[in-house]
């Protein structure tokens, strides 16, 4: 796990930032009746309202639950590992969505609170397509710093799961997806040895 660690410690002021959106992505409510019907800009400003009233108290336990509900977990966990996906059975994968869940959440909350969130606006929606639809934000923090962030949201059963967060051109799941790669390569080229590390 410490070299999975010591790698996202490499990432770089992007991945920060990064992590401030994986924030919003992480703090939400479980589907209700009312969020099965609601507008990519409603499930995406909820996300953005519930974040800034609880990234105060955020915990690695609260963003994994929470993530488990609201990220397209299986779509971002198999993209991860690129070509190394045809080699994870399916019998790992229930370990692997966990042992990446657990990763995320922990770094979430460390990170979280260094990126305080004063305030979120949706400012554009696109139109919805097969490989979803696109939500545009400008998020605010409170230094003052302010970014704009583009969502991509897939409907699964229904209702609406955060697959994609972009910043400034940047896309969130593409430093995951370099660094478990790298780390299955450099660990004998099999998977197993990323969800070991992951689940330590």
């Amino acid at each position: 796990m410490t070299t999975v660690w010591q790698r996202l410690a490499q990432g770089g002021s992007i991945f920060m930032l990064a992590a401030a959106a994986l924030s919003l992505l992480l703090l939400a409510d479980p589907p209700t009746a009312e969020a099965q019907s609601e507008t990519p800009a409603r499930f995406m400003q909820r996300v953005a309202n519930q974040l800034i009233a609880a990234q105060k108290e955020g915990g690695e336990n609260d963003y994994a639950t929470v993530l488990r509900s609201h990220a397209d977990v299986p779509s971002i966990a198999i993209t991860a590992l690129g070509s190394y996906a045809q080699m994870l059975a399916k019998s790992d994968r229930p370990a692997y969505y966990a042992g990446m869940i657990n990763f995320i959440a922990r770094y979430a909350a460390k990170e979280g609170p260094k990126y305080p969130v004063a305030r979120a606006v949706m400012t554009g929606v696109t139109k919805e397509t097969a490989s979803g639809v696109y939500v545009d934000s400008r998020i605010t923090l409170r230094s003052g710093e302010s970014y704009d962030v583009r969502w991509r949201l897939v409907r699964r059963g229904g209702v609406y799961k955060v697959r994609e967060a972009e910043i400034i051109g940047f896309e969130m799941t593409s430093f995951l997806n370099t660094l478990f790669q790298n780390y299955i390569a450099e660990n004998g080229g099999n998977p197993r040895t990323l969800i070991i590390a992951l689940n330590r």
